[in-house]
């Protein structure tokens, strides 16, 4: 080997492997860098920045011995082992301990077969929390409802519902009984309290549940001298024409007050056909707020002692004076003879109530019609005058019970202004 050769290996042998010579000129400050990196790498790991073992300080760090020479500077021959550490077990880091025996090591080194459990590992879906359905306290039974209950109590063989008294009590839920009787029953508080202060003279008694609590209206009651019963909850539901009764009721003598038809003023509603019984109860309400004097009912109009329409007024219908079951064409007539103004809505009439004249409205009935039907339209061509009510073309119609809202609302207006 020549001195020119032996000088290049030498060379070769002090330069560190993979290291530029005029690294340090072209690049100085990287080059700090790089040995202050290599510097905290090596005191980590236990070793000093010259390469020393802090342990027995005679070998050099792995990181900094060039590959494929031997510790003391000369070429590793073939078949020469490298540096090499301890094999250490291979750590699976599946998600669940691995798939087919494939699992986490114990203690000895060894893997333990685990296999895979799809229920243990099966993903979890929450559920919608179920809803319970709502029962509306107020929400009243239809009337086929009330008559199959009673027809199934009539024939029950029950102690209970045997008794004479409370089989008569019952025919009171359906239309025929009523009529057949003579007799209604109002139900819920405020039915009662208003039944109890303002129509004493009706009421034949009040049956309240086991354990009902309302010391006031109890008191009330015993002062009116009203004979008070209590009955089973069982009892009461079977009497109830509710969801969730209130757990009293009253049983009243049907009566009603006939309007006062010579007046030299007066308000009346002539009502066709309306069979909602929350639109008649409702029609009541509104008559008395705005101090009508009174309401005709038609035929084929509900009841107005309907439990329904008895709740739906809250009892106050019979502070309306009222005529029921009545033949509209002759009453109209009627009314024509005493001086009234038979006013009906039509959607193409070409005035408002308040156009009309005035001598004219000093006397007046309305007439308000069936929710689908609308009023008769015979009824309507025997009418004084048609109106309309202002509204916008979006709409095609209004609720009768809210039709009647807005006439009876202008009608105070302009009985106020005769004066």
């Amino acid at each position: 080997m020549s001195e020119e050769t032996k000088r290049t290996v030498k060379m070769t042998l002090d330069r560190k492997f993979g290291v530029s010579e005029k690294r340090d000129e072209r690049h100085p400050r990287e080059e700090r860098e790089r040995r202050d990196r290599e510097t905290r790498d090596g005191e980590t790991r236990g070793f000093r920045k010259e390469g020393r073992d802090d342990r027995d300080g005679d070998r050099r760090s792995f990181r900094d011995r060039p590959r494929g020479l031997r510790e003391d500077g000369s070429r590793r021959e073939e078949g020469d082992r490298p540096f090499s550490r301890e094999r250490r077990p291979r750590r699976d880091s599946g998600r669940f301990g691995g798939f087919g025996g494939k699992g986490r090591f114990d203690r000895d080194g060894k893997r333990p077969f685990r296999s895979f459990n799809p229920e243990e590992h099966s993903p979890i879906f929450r559920k919608r929390p179920e809803q319970k359905e709502e029962v509306n306290a107020d929400e009243t039974l239809d009337e086929a409802v009330l008559e199959a209950r009673a027809a199934n109590i009539e024939k029950s063989e029950e102690p209970a519902f045997n008794p004479p008294w409370f089989k008569r009590l019952l025919a009171l839920t359906t239309e025929k009984g009523r009529e057949r009787e003579g007799r209604f029953l109002g139900e819920g508080v405020h039915v009662v309290e208003e039944l109890v202060h303002k129509h004493r003279e009706i009421v034949i008694a009040i049956y309240v549940v086991e354990g009902f609590e309302n010391e006031e209206l109890i008191e009330a009651i015993n002062d009116a001298e009203i004979a008070l019963h209590v009955l089973t909850a069982e009892q009461m539901k079977q009497l109830s024409s509710t969801m969730t009764p209130q757990g009293i009721i009253a049983h009243c003598n049907i009566a009603n007050t006939k309007p006062v038809y010579d007046s030299s003023r007066s308000v009346l509603t002539l009502v066709d056909a309306v069979q909602d019984p929350g639109n008649l109860g409702t029609l009541f309400r509104t008559s008395l707020g705005f101090n009508s004097n009174g309401m005709i009912l038609g035929r084929g109009t509900v009841s107005p002692f309907n439990p329904k329409v008895v709740r739906g007024s809250s009892g106050t219908f019979l502070r309306v004076p009222f005529e029921f079951d009545v033949d509209l064409i002759d009453h109209i007539n009627f009314l024509r003879s005493k001086g009234y103004t038979i006013i009906a809505t039509d959607l193409h009439a070409k005035q408002n109530l308040k156009q009309i004249a005035s001598h004219k409205l000093r006397k007046m009935a309305f007439l308000v019609g069936n929710e689908g039907a609308g009023t008769n339209p015979h009824l309507i061509e025997l009418a004084d005058e048609t109106v309309k009510i202002p509204m916008s073309s979006e709409l095609e119609s209004l609720n009768v019970s809210v039709a009647h809202g807005i006439l009876s609302y202008e009608a105070a207006q302009i009985q106020e202004e005769l004066k």
